[in-house]
C-alpha cells in the first residue's frame, strides 16, 4: 500500500493507518515526516490498532520510545525533543531497528543517516482545508 491519499478527519487518518499495518511484517521500519500537529501520532495509533494494539498508544515525546505488543511487537518513537544523533545512538536505536518488531519513527527526519535503507517512508503534509492532510506511503 503504497501512494498518496488525503484524509479529512483524525479517524480518517487513524483509518489509513490500520489500512496501512496490514502490509507490515516483522523488522519492518517506517518513518514519519512531517510538521507539527500533521497527524503523524494519530497515523502511529491507527498502525498500531491495527497490529492487535489494545493498550493506548501516545507519543513517547519525554521518554523517546514506547514498546506495545500486538501481534508484532511495535516500537514507537518519537525523536521531537532530541538534540543530536548521539543521543540516539547511546540508547541502542540501531538495536531496537534491526530485529524483528515493527519501529515506528516520529520526526524521522532527526536519525535520517541512522535509517535502514529498506524502509517505509510517510509524509504528512497540510491541505487547504483544516483538517485535510495529503499523507504520501513510499516504500524505500
Amino acid at each position: 500500500m503504497t501512494g498518496k491519499f488525503l484524509t479529512r478527519s483524525e479517524d480518517e487518518t487513524i483509518e489509513l493507518g490500520k489500512r496501512f499495518s496490514t502490509i507490515l511484517k516483522p523488522g519492518d521500519v517506517v518513518a514519519l515526516f512531517g510538521d507539527l500537529g500533521s497527524g503523524k501520532t494519530k497515523f502511529v495509533q491507527g498502525v498500531c490498532i491495527g497490529l492487535g494494539v489494545f493498550e493506548t498508544v501516545n507519543s513517547p515525546t519525554f521518554i523517546i520510545m514506547n514498546k506495545y505488543k500486538g501481534r508484532l511487537t511495535v516500537y514507537h518513537f518519537d525523536f521531537y525533543r532530541v538534540k543530536s544523533v548521539d543521543e540516539v545512538i547511546e540508547i541502542g536505536f540501531r538495536d531496537f531497528i534491526f530485529n524483528d518488531a515493527v519501529s515506528l519513527i516520529e520526526w524521522a527526519d532527526v536519525v535520517y543517516e541512522l535509517l535502514p535503507s529498506k524502509r517505509y517512508d510517510v509524509y504528512l503534509r497540510f491541505v487547504d482545508e483544516e483538517n485535510e492532510r495529503e499523507i504520501e506511503i513510499v516504500k524505500r
